[in-house]
Order: structure tokens, then sequence, then C-alpha cells
């Protein structure tokens, strides 16, 4: 099944830029390996090391959060999109609040 994988703005510098890779997979997990064995440098910013997705990533797949459905192994078909959005956190306080 050919995917089209988003890669946000954050993580492009371990892309050579690309906005976006297609590949060929089955399920989000077939996608996000393909992405980090091409990219490897990638790994360690979606992965922890033990393989799972880390908690500030957040996965979706033709807009349908992966959590709420089969997780990693939810799958895949023909056009699908899977987007990578990473948690922002933080912010400041004004003077005087």
């Amino acid at each position: 099944m050919a995917v089209k994988v988003l890669i946000p703005t954050p993580l492009r510098q371990f892309t050579g830029k690309q906005s976006s890779i297609e590949c060929n997979a089955a399920t989000v997990a077939e996608a996000l390996g393909s992405l980090t064995g091409t990219f490897s440098e990638l790994r360690k910013h979606l992965f922890t090391e033990d393989g799972k997705i880390r908690s500030f990533v957040n996965v979706y797949l033709n807009d349908e959060d992966i959590r709420f459905l089969d997780k990693e192994n939810t799958r895949t078909k023909d056009g699908d999109t899977i987007s990578i959005v990473p948690s922002i956190a933080g912010g400041s306080r004004r003077a005087g609040k």
C-alpha cells in the first residue's frame, strides 16, 4: 500500500528538509519503520529506546489519532496519509502576572 507520511517542520532537518515521504506499508508501524530506516537520526526523536512511540509524539492516520484506533498496528490502505505531530508545550509568564 502506498502511503504518504507528513513530516512536521521541526523534524525536517532529519529528512533532508523533505516535508513528506511516500512508502509502501500495510500498517502505521511499517510506515514509521520505513521512515526511520531511511532517516536513522529521526528514530530517537520518534521512539523510546524500547521502540515505543514517544509520549509527546502524536500520530494520525487520515486525521484519526492512532491511539484511538489500533495504535501502531493500525492498518493502512493505498492513498492514506500519516501525520506526525509533536506536542508543543511551554510558554512564558508575562511580567506582573
